[in-house]
C-alpha cells in the first residue's frame, strides 16, 4: 500500500511535464515541488526527469549512492543552479526562470546545515552565527548580538560561555548546534542538511538524527536531508526518495521503499547492511 506522498509523486511521473498548464498549482502544504526536472552539463545528463514533492513541516530524505545526482538536485532546489528543463516550485513560486535578483530572495527561504557545520575557523561563535544578519539585514550591532544570544540559548548553548570562543574550542555537538543557530538566523521555512552524518560514528549519527527532529518540532521547519545513511533515513524520514543514475527509482515512507515493488530499492537498502527491523523513529 502506497502512502499519499508516493501517490503524488507517481501521479506527477505519470502525467508528464514541461507544460505548466497540465498541472494544478502546488497546494499550500507542498513547499517544494519538482516537475520533470532535467539537468545537463554539456552532453552529460545528470538528472533525467525528476518529480518530487516535499510537504511542509515534514522531513524528506533523498538517498542514493555516489554519482546518483543528489548534489546537483540539492543545488537546483536551493537556486544555486538552473534546470535545463522542467519546473521547480519553492513555497508556491516557480523559480526556474526568475532573474538572479529574485533568486537571492528565494535562497533566503533555506537554511543550510553542512556536514561539519562549516564554521569559519578565524571567527568567533558570535561572528559565525551573526553572519547572515550582517549580510542580509541592516540591524545594529546590539540588535544582532541580542538575536544571536537568543538563538544560542534556544539551542541550549550559553551565550556567555560560547560567544567569544572559536570553533576549534567547541565539542563536535556544540559545533553542530552553532551551525544550526546560524542556519536559523533568518528564520527560513526550510532547513537543508547536506550529508549530516557522513563520517560520524553510529552513536554521534543518532544524536544528529535527534537534532534534526528537534529542529523540525521546535521551529516548525521543513527538513530536506541529502544522505546515504539508511539508518538515519528510517529514523527521521516522513518521505524517502531513492535516486539512481539521475532518476527517482522509488518514493514513499522508508517502509514503503523496503516493502514496495522496486527490486532496486530493496537491494539498495539490503546492501547498506542496516537491520531496518530494529530501527525506530526518533
Amino acid at each position: 500500500m502506497r502512502g499519499p506522498r508516493a501517490e503524488e509523486t507517481l501521479r506527477l511521473m505519470a502525467s508528464g511535464s514541461g507544460d505548466g498548464s497540465r498541472h494544478p498549482a502546488p497546494s499550500a502544504q507542498e513547499i517544494i515541488v519538482l516537475r520533470d526536472v532535467k539537468k545537463s552539463f554539456g552532453e552529460q545528463q545528470v538528472l533525467k526527469g525528476i518529480d518530487l514533492v516535499a510537504r511542509r513541516g515534514e522531513t524528506t530524505v533523498v538517498i542514493g549512492g555516489s554519482g546518483a545526482g543528489k548534489t546537483t538536485l540539492l543545488r537546483l532546489i536551493v537556486a544555486l543552479e538552473r534546470p535545463t528543463s522542467g519546473q521547480i516550485f519553492i513555497d508556491g513560486e516557480e523559480i526556474s526562470q526568475l532573474p538572479e535578483r529574485e533568486l537571492n530572495r528565494i535562497r533566503r527561504k533555506f537554511g543550510m546545515v553542512y556536514q561539519y557545520a562549516a564554521l569559519l575557523d578565524s571567527c568567533t561563535v558570535l561572528e559565525n552565527v551573526a553572519f547572515p544578519l550582517v549580510e542580509h539585514t541592516k540591524l545594529s550591532k546590539k540588535e544582532i548580538r541580542e538575536r544571536v544570544e537568543q538563538k544560542l540559548s534556544i539551542l541550549d548553548l550559553d551565550p556567555k560561555v560560547v560567544c567569544d570562543k572559536f570553533p576549534s574550542e567547541l565539542s563536535g555537538g556544540m559545533r553542530k548546534r552553532v551551525g544550526l543557530a546560524r542556519a536559523l538566523m533568518l528564520e527560513p521555512p526550510i532547513l537543508v542538511y547536506d550529508e549530516p552524518t557522513s563520517g560520524l560514528d553510529p552513536l554521534t549519527s543518532r544524536l544528529v538524527d535527534d537534532l534534526i527532529e528537534e529542529m523540525r518540532q521546535r521551529f516548525g521547519v521543513t527538513s530536506l536531508v541529502i544522505s546515504h545513511d539508511i539508518a538515519s533515513c528510517f529514523r527521521i524520514a516522513h518521505q524517502a526518495i531513492l535516486l539512481i543514475e539521475g532518476r527517482v527509482e522509488a518514493c514513499g515512507t522508508p517502509d514503503e521503499l523496503m516493502d514496495g515493488p522496486s527490486d532496486v530499492a530493496r537491494e539498495f537498502i539490503k546492501n547498506s547492511g542496516v537491520d531496518t527491523s530494529r530501527l525506530g523513529r526518533v
